[in-house]
């Protein structure tokens, strides 16, 4: 199966389009359409020619996510239901800004996104385990989710659907004026972001890149049930993004019931591993904590 044009970093394609003896602008055209534009096809990319959207076309896919369902208002987190190229079911969560906490004009808003499909990992409090664990999603498909958002509001702004979600009034825009959507990123949707750790440091490699999704990397969270070894190589990437522990019980006979992980790494390990990761990365780690 031919690599997904989305799972590229611009260095590889820099290279691929070396080989091709094409001119390196044209990477900066593809990106363009890719991450700016939206778009889902390469007849779309108009200024690039022809003959170079049919080799594209030869040695990359370029999958967009099926938009199976949708619950919530434009004005409430909304939940989305995405379908997989292999008919699979993910989901994604657009979360706005709380206007109490910033006010009724803000227009920050937060995706939640999956890593894999179901989850192997049980814990109790967790749906997404309920069916267990089918794969890990690609590079592509977690990338595909924050550009599959930002397609759906691109194209509601398009059809002069505009609220005060958005702090702006309603009316016709033009495709270059509408700004993006999604400002963080959290990586707490279904799976354990830090079981799928090669897929979901390209696919946050993509998005973090300025020729990418261009969210700060500041601005991502992943969120992981207690990976100890995981967490000790996620210190050592050069990247700062933040991390959170799905903590939920202050003792390993807590964990140890609700949490099967903590059997394989009790609290003392994974407390290791986050003084590890605080002392390499300065940053403070956030304790999740669910209420029951």
């Amino acid at each position: 199966m031919s690599p997904d044009i989305k799972s590229q970093t611009k260095d590889e394609l820099d290279a691929r389009f070396a080989e091709w003896a094409v001119p390196p602008y044209r990477v900066e055209q593809l990106l363009h359409w890719l991450y700016v534009q939206h778009v889902t096809s390469w007849e779309a990319m108009t200024n690039l020619p022809k003959h170079l959207r049919e080799k594209l076309s030869e040695h990359y896919s370029l999958h967009s996510l099926e938009l199976a369902r949708k619950q919530g208002a434009r004005d409430t987190t909304q939940k989305f239901l995405w379908r997989l190229s292999d008919h699979l079911l993910i989901e994604s969560v657009l979360m706005p800004a709380n206007p109490v906490l910033y006010g009724d004009a803000s227009d920050r808003h937060t995706l939640c996104v999956s890593t894999q499909v179901g989850c192997a990992y049980g814990c109790r409090f967790c749906a997404s385990g309920l069916e267990g664990w089918k794969r890990n999603l690609r590079a592509e498909e977690v990338v595909e989710q924050v550009l599959a958002v930002e397609r759906w509001h691109r194209q509601s702004a398009e059809c002069g659907v505009r609220s005060a979600e958005y702090g702006m009034q309603s009316m016709e825009v033009s495709r270059s004026e509408i700004p993006r959507l999604i400002d963080n990123l959290v990586i707490m949707g279904m799976g354990e972001p830090l079981a799928n750790y090669d897929n979901l440091l390209k696919a946050l490699t993509i998005l973090n890149a300025r020729w990418g999704g261009g969210i700060g990397a500041r601005k991502i969270t992943i969120s992981t049930s207690g990976l100890a070894p995981q967490i000790r190589k996620l210190a050592d990437e050069p990247q700062q993004f933040r991390l959170a522990v799905s903590l939920h019980g202050a003792t390993d006979e807590v964990r140890n019931r609700i949490m099967p992980v903590n059997r394989k790494y009790p609290l003392s390990e994974l407390i290791s591993a986050c003084e590890y990761h605080q002392r390499k990365k300065g940053k403070m780690i956030t304790l999740e904590y669910i209420l029951i």
